[in-house]
Parts: C-alpha cells; structure tokens; sequence
C-alpha cells in the first residue's frame, strides 16, 4: 500500500493554464501514460463543462484503466435545486467513473458575495451532493475549495463545511489552497486543525502563486495529510499547480514515503518531456530532478569536485529519475570540465593528455568571441577532434553566394555553393525559404553524392542571438543550429558580424559532426 496517494489533475486544473490546450486524443494519450506510471487517480476534465471532455469521458469508457482510477470533476448542486434534478450532478454520474471529485465553498466571503446564499444552505449543498454519490456507488474526493483562507476568516464555519462532507460519506477531503497564497507553517497548522476533528484520509491541492506550491503539499502531508493533487510539470491556472515531478522524487528520495510504484520514477523525466511534447509546450530546462538543467555543472571547481565524488555537487544519482549529468564548456571552465565533457562525447581522455591545455585555451578564446557551446555539443567534440587529430575536414566550402528575387508575389532565396571534397570539387544551386534553408539545401545538394548518408539529416532548429547589441547593425550575431539523424540529436553554433556568416558555420559544423560523430569514441 502506498504510504501517500498521487492524484493527477494535469488534465483538468492543468489545462487551464495559460497556453496550455490538449484534445481529447491528447487527454487519452496522456491518461493512458499516467495509468502505466501508476499514480492512483486521473481526473480526467468536467464533463458538465465542455464538450471535449464530454467526448472524454465517453471515449474512456472503453478504455482499461490498470493502476489509476479515473475521476470526473464538478461542484455541490446548485442553491436551492435539489441535487437529483441538478443538470451538472447528472452529468457527473453519466460520466461513468468511478471516482467523482466535487468542489464547495469553505469561506463565508463566497459564500454569502459568490454563491450569494446562507451559511446553512452551502452545508446542505455539500452535504446532499456527497450522499446522493455515494448512494451511486462511487467513491467521492471534496475539495474544499479556499479552504485555508476559509479557515483564516472563521474557522468554526470552515470546518463545518469539512464535517459536512465528511457526514454525506467523503472518501477523501481535501483541503485547497486555491489562491495559493499561504504559507507552510500556516497549511501545517490547519492541516492538523482539520486532522484532529476529521475521521477520514485528509488531501492537500496547493498551487505556486508565490513559489511554494511544493514545499506547502509536503507541509501539509508531513501534518498529516495522505493524498496529495497536482499536475505533471507544475501546469495550471496562474502561475501554476503543486508540480508532481518534484513531489513524487521527494516523497521517495527524500521522505522514505510510497506513492507511486518505485521502478516508474526512473520514467519520470520521459513522462515530464512526453506531457510537454503532447502540449506542445517548450520544456522548462530549469525544472527541479527533470530539467535539463537539473544535473548540469559549468563551474570548474564543481566539476572538479563532482569528477571525484558525485554526491559532492548532486543530491542523487540522475539515473534514479531518468534524467542525465551534464558538464557544461564555458570560459568557466576548468580542466576537469574539459575531461568529463570529452568523456561524455566519447572521447577517450584523461587529466593527463598533453592536448587538454590547448583545448582548453581554444575554448575559452571562442567563448570570449562570443561563441557558446552548452548548447553546441557537435561543434566542441568537432573543436576536440581537430586538436587530438591533425586531420584535414572532410570537406570544405569554397564559395558561396546567397541572393533574393521576386516569381510574382512571393519572394525567393538561390543560394550557390562551391565545395571541395578531397579532389574534386561540387558547384550547386538550391532555393529556398529563406537564406538559411537556400544555403542548407545548396550544401546538402553538394554533399549527398559523396555523403549518402547525409540524406537522413535535418536541422530540427534555428535560433539566433545578438550579442553585442550597442554595435547596432554591426553587433556579433551567434547563431545555434539543432540537428538530427533521426537516431540522435546535436547542436552546433557559428558566430560572425554577418549573419549568413554565422548561419553558414553551424551549419558545415552540423553536416561534418554528422560524417565523423560514430568514430570520436575511437580516439584515444
């Protein structure tokens, strides 16, 4: 039995954060992964709400859910109608789940200025709406909305709405930060307010209005609290939800508590980035255990450290989670950096090959030109092989001219591009959408009856970046090139005043990595 219960509202409360939008395909998707994580309930969206998550919960019906239990979420009946003629209670059974989770109100200010009814009659709401569920045979989470500022106000009024809930047969109360706007000590407090009167499991759903929606669902639980809601990646409403990425590592890792099944964590970052690619969402590399980010070192002392001990700089081994270590080449950097960087490139180098100092003496002149390789790890392991072999590239471009002209009403790039590969030489011409999609397609043109393989590559992204912005039109322009083979993914960057310039060198760097990457791991 798991020690906390895990309930994911990532499809419900989560899509209702700020460019955030899921179809109902997506929704069954990302069900379907929550199910085989293991986090023990899904709710799945309102179905009295919208007609997507109508077509939802019907959809789901024929699906088999394993681990999870799937919930349908909504509110106590309405003032003054009773609850089997309320429309929206219907319609919460019809979506034939097991588990429904209703709202109600906990603080006076809604309502009696919200809701715009007596004290008495919001008890009956919930009351009336929790017992004609259970009469239905479903297992019922109240979320006792605003129930911490409700408890700030009138605390007698705000536990009565609890012991109401709890009367009409609540499986589970949960107590919710709705504007997320309290403290740790102030949710651990009321938590134990609530757990010393309430008989049953006792939930916690907080949201990140000022930075602690995590650290208030651990204060809650640590208080008491057994069930814990909140999205994947933190999505939600404002400026978000409690994060389950963080929450779930924490209770295993850091808690020595159970929720979800032990071996799923080393999935949690492939789940993180599936829910961003399913939301079409650029990851947040900064996200605690899952980003990018998380296991990244750039100073060179501690990447000295960390090549000695690990735990000297990391709280636990990446692997654990899913995610990876990453030694970030700056002008920071140190010999260590250098070895360890190699090392994760597949150069086979030690503290003690004689080339490390001039490695390290290129990079940091680059760095100081305004080239950046954190994110360019096709043209460092490039800059690597150049020093530990003095080989010549595989190819070499000449020439290259990029030009504009006009079909009509839509403009057109020609790029032509002169190439030396060993003895013979290739002179192409491409169009394209612009002068980096010309000159790439010149170049790959030129390249392909030598380099078949090179059929396979794309580049998947283009960013640019001036960097010295008081020159004006004069400023160095960096630019970062993303690759793919479709079996792996580099980057590449290029720096110069002129931007084609700059394109131009990332992208050679992205085709030659893409000839010589399978043999780095043969250099010694």
């Amino acid at each position: 039995m798991a020690d906390i219960e895990i309930y994911d509202t990532t499809l419900r409360d989560g899509s209702q954060g700020e460019g955030v939008a899921f179809s109902v395909s997506d929704k069954l998707r990302v069900a379907e992964r929550l199910d085989a994580f293991g986090v023990h309930y899904i709710e799945g969206g309102w179905p009295g709400s919208n007609p997507r998550d109508i077509e939802f919960f019907e959809r789901a019906k024929q699906k088999t859910f394993r681990r999870a239990r799937l919930a349908a979420f909504g509110s106590t009946r309405r003032k003054d109608v009773r609850v089997d003629q309320d429309e929206q209670v219907r319609l919460l059974l019809e979506a034939a789940t097991p588990v429904v989770t209703i709202y109600g109100k906990t603080w006076l200010l809604h309502v009696l200025q919200v809701l715009q009814t007596t004290p008495d009659e919001n008890l009956a709401m919930i009351e009336d709406t929790v017992r004609h569920l259970k009469a239905h045979g479903k297992f019922v989470v109240y979320d006792a909305e605003h129930a911490f500022d409700g408890c700030k106000d009138d605390r007698e009024y705000a536990f009565a709405t609890w012991q109401a809930a709890e009367r009409g047969g609540a499986d589970v109360v949960t107590l919710c930060d709705t504007n997320g706007g309290s403290l740790p000590h102030e949710i651990a407090e009321i938590t134990r307010y609530a757990g010393g009167g309430l008989g049953g499991r006792i939930g916690i759903h907080t949201h990140d209005d000022i930075g602690l929606g995590v650290a208030n669902a651990l204060a809650a639980l640590d208080a008491g609290a057994t069930h814990v809601q909140g999205t994947l990646n933190g999505y939600g409403e404002r400026t978000g939800n409690c994060n389950l990425t963080s929450v779930m590592p924490i209770l295993e890792f850091k808690c020595r508590k159970r929720s979800v099944p032990a071996g799923s964590l080393a999935t949690l970052k492939e789940l993180s980035q599936f829910l961003d690619e399913t939301a079409n969402i650029r990851p947040n590399p900064r996200l605690p255990w899952v980003g990018a980010a998380a296991f990244s070192h750039k100073g060179g002392t501690h990447v000295n450290a960390v090549q000695k001990a690990l735990t000297s700089y990391e709280h636990i081994d990446p692997a654990l989670i899913g995610n990876t270590r990453h030694v970030l080449i700056s002008d920071l950097a140190g010999r260590s950096n250098i070895v360890m960087k190699a090392r994760e490139l597949g150069f086979d180098i030690t503290s003690q090959t004689p080339e490390l100092r001039e490695m390290l003496d290129r990079i940091k002149a680059l760095e100081h030109q305004g080239y950046e390789f954190e994110s360019a790890d096709g043209s460092l392991a490039l800059l690597i092989r150049r020093v530990l072999i003095q080989t010549g590239p595989p190819f070499v471009v000449d020439a290259y001219h990029v030009s504009m002209r006009r079909e009509g009403e839509t403009s057109v790039c020609e790029a032509t591009v002169k190439v030396d590969v060993g003895e013979e030489c290739a002179h192409t011409v491409a169009d394209g959408d612009g002068p980096v999609n010309a000159l790439d397609a010149a170049l790959r043109a030129a390249l392909v009856k030598f380099y078949p393989q090179l059929e396979r590559v794309r580049l998947t992204d283009y960013k640019v970046r001036i960097i010295d912005s008081t020159s004006g039109t004069a400023a160095r322009t960096r630019v970062l090139i993303e690759t793919s083979d479709g079996a792996s993914e580099w980057g590449t960057v290029g720096v110069n005043e002129n931007i084609i310039e700059a394109s131009l060198q990332a992208l050679v760097d992205s085709l030659e990595y893409a000839l010589v990457k399978d043999r780095v791991a043969c250099l010694q």
